[in-house]
């Protein structure tokens, strides 16, 4: 992945962000050695800013699709309320064995569901408000996920929703993820139903708030 900002000012501020627990340190470590395509996994700025969401929100129920190798996973849940719940979907058992691996060792991964399908059908199966949603999965499918999950939203609800840059892409986007990507971002924007910001930490989260 290339870096949107100066590599240089990436580090100072990931040098300058609240450490992760070391379980985490760890996952990253793991991931980046071992895992192919391991630039998939958050990095310690998001994945501080999921948790610190979390906390301010007070969220209880959550929702991430795309669970890669479980990095954000355990973020969200270690901000959720005690009681809290995060329902985390994909289709790959090959990344749920890592991350399952790791959330049985955490304190917080027994907040974690972990489901092994199309998360179009982990939508559906949600009964209750969701608090908190991330997104960070096949990237033209982003807009159906946005679709299908924002009515099960609360009001003041939040998604995020990553790599809404796409290094840089979306400002000329020829390929098919960084035009889904790009068509995603101005359907957001034009959405009456919510508010968001975009926010330029790694490669782009869209920070979006249901009203």
């Amino acid at each position: 992945m290339r870096f949107l900002l100066n590599e240089e000012i990436e580090g100072y501020a990931e040098r300058h962000t609240s450490g992760e627990p070391a379980l985490l340190a760890e996952l990253s470590a793991f991931t980046w050695q071992e895992m192919h395509s391991p630039q998939m996994i958050s990095s310690r700025c998001s994945g501080r800013l999921l948790t610190s969401l979390c906390q301010i929100m007070g969220a209880r129920f959550a929702l991430e699709i795309g669970m890669f190798t479980g990095y954000s996973a355990l973020s969200i849940a270690e901000g959720l309320l005690p009681e809290g719940k995060l329902i985390t979907c994909d289709i790959s058992s090959e990344f749920a064995k890592t991350a399952q691996g790791y959330f049985e060792q955490s304190p917080v991964g027994h907040k974690i569901d972990v489901r092994i399908q199309d998360a179009r059908k982990t939508i559906e199966e949600i009964t209750h408000e969701l608090d908190f949603v991330f997104i960070d999965a096949d990237k033209v499918s982003y807009q159906a996920y946005y679709s299908a999950v924002l009515p099960k939203v609360r009001r003041g609800g939040v998604l995020v929703v990553d790599n809404c840059l796409w290094s840089g892409k979306v400002l000329h986007p020829r390929d098919a993820d960084s035009l889904a990507i790009s068509e995603f971002n101005s359907f957001v924007a034009r959405d009456e139903r919510v508010s968001n910001v975009m926010l330029t930490v790694r490669d782009g989260l869209n920070l979006i708030i249901k009203k």
